[in-house]
């Protein structure tokens, strides 16, 4: 039996709800507020990825009765709380952060304003945003990296089949031009490319008969793959086969900055100036990066291993931040030692200097500042509406966002190395604010 969308949480959530039934709070209203205290691996901004995925979810939550059935086979709620969770379904509002925008540590991306009970979407908001929002934030690197260069997103062997996807997508939010997973291209509209593997050529009694079966099935327009066995002359023979209109040569392997250069030469040698050159093999922004500085006539980039799994989850936290208390919400926080939280419902707005984004400004919501402050646009937005989306959530939307919040940072955010986030994060705690970079 697979295992429904809401068990894909910590037991702990199951076993809170059922303490809280006995004291009678799993009903109390409640907000919520996921955040990172700081960005992993010195990387200088995150990209918010996973939203629209997130939304989805929520609007098909719940545990139908082959679930309730076994959480009281296995002993994992009381059948009150059982009987609870027959009916749940998540009726809060939803604030935060449009998909594709930036964030920096202690960013309130998301504030889910509900009940006490809503604490069960805790694992499944988190495991979305960390892993989307993680692989989005390494493909917006590479990106940058590639300088304009067309990006293929190729981790899909590398990472479980669900995961595959997700990545696919996260990539695209962040400026992928295409992804080699078909799943993500048919659900989500994500553009796919890919053409033929080591494998096929070898299927065949040479490289000959590979290539002209090929040609011959998609046309001269297709990428052979020439470093089978030797790259030159893979070259060789792919020009031989599909002249100057063959669409482009992929190189896996070898040192590949010098492996494009010859192959350049020759096609140019041969008046295929217009036949592209594609390389792949465990890239990440730091192998582009290094390429394109040493001048490799390489024009596009296949990114898979280092991009799905090489990338840093942001960190990213579930905390009670208010809970009703009589007839007002009484302010909570944690005061654990490395641990510490900010209380109640927040707002975010980014302030910016002559274009540039300087510091995120974390607003509480019964604060005097009213409206963006001066030179400052709103990062808090409506997404959920009593349970239901209000929001656009487009790829192509989360895509032109990312590109023009990543437009906004200074130069110095698309450093390779590691660093302080470029955002200063002045988080307004009362009448107190505090400042941070970390």
């Amino acid at each position: 039996m697979k295992a429904q969308e809401s068990l894909y949480t910590d037991r702990y959530e199951l076993s809170m709800l059922d303490g809280a039934l006995v004291s009678g709070v799993i009903n109390a209203k409640a907000t919520f507020e996921v955040f990172t205290r700081s960005l992993a691996n010195g990387y200088r901004y995150g990209v918010v990825s996973g939203t629209g995925r997130l939304l989805e979810a929520l609007s098909r939550f719940s545990f139908d009765e082959d679930t309730i059935s076994w959480l009281l086979r296995e002993h994992i709620v009381s059948p009150e709380l059982a009987t609870f969770l027959s009916s749940y379904r998540f009726e809060g509002d939803v604030h935060g952060y449009l998909e594709g925008e930036v964030f920096t540590s202690l960013s309130p991306i998301l504030r889910i304003d509900g009940r006490f009970c809503d604490l069960v979407l805790e694992t499944l908001m988190l495991s979305i945003l960390n892993y989307d929002s993680g692989v989005a934030t390494k493909a917006a690197r590479v990106v940058q990296a590639a300088e304009g260069h067309r990006l293929i997103e190729m981790g899909s062997r590398r990472t479980n089949e669900a995961a595959a996807v997700a990545a696919a997508r996260a990539a695209y939010v962040a400026g992928f031009d295409a992804t080699s997973n078909l799943a993500a291209g048919m659900t989500y509209g994500v553009p796919t490319a890919g053409t033929a593997s080591h494998a096929f050529i070898l299927a065949h009694r040479s490289e000959r008969e590979a290539f002209e079966a090929q040609l011959r099935a998609q046309g001269t327009g297709t990428t052979l793959l020439v470093d089978t066995f030797d790259t030159e002359a893979g070259t060789e023979l792919a020009l031989d086969l599909a002249g100057a209109e063959l669409g482009a040569i992929r190189i896996d392997s070898g040192d590949l900055a010098d492996a494009a250069r010859r192959s350049r030469k020759l096609l140019d040698q041969r008046g295929a100036s217009k036949v592209k050159i594609t390389v792949t093999g465990d890239l990440d922004e730091f192998v582009i990066a290094d390429l394109l500085a040493n001048d490799a006539p390489v024009d596009s980039f296949g990114v898979g291993t280092k991009l799905v799994t090489g990338y840093m989850p942001p960190g990213f936290v579930f905390k009670l931040v208010a809970i009703e208390d009589g007839d007002q919400m009484r302010s909570v926080a944690k005061r654990s030692i490395g641990k510490m939280s900010s209380g109640g419902a927040k707002d975010a707005f980014r302030l910016l200097v002559d274009g540039f984004a300087t510091t995120e400004l974390v607003v509480p919501r019964d604060s005097p500042v009213t409206g963006p402050p001066e030179n400052s646009r709103a990062l808090t937005h409506r997404l959920v509406e009593r349970g239901q989306t209000v929001v656009d959530t487009s790829l192509e939307l989360a895509r032109a966002i990312a590109d023009s919040a990543i437009a906004e940072l200074p130069t110095r955010a698309f450093a390779l190395s590691a660093g302080d986030p470029v955002l200063l994060t002045e988080v307004i705690d009362g009448t107190t604010p505090t400042r941070s970079n970390q």
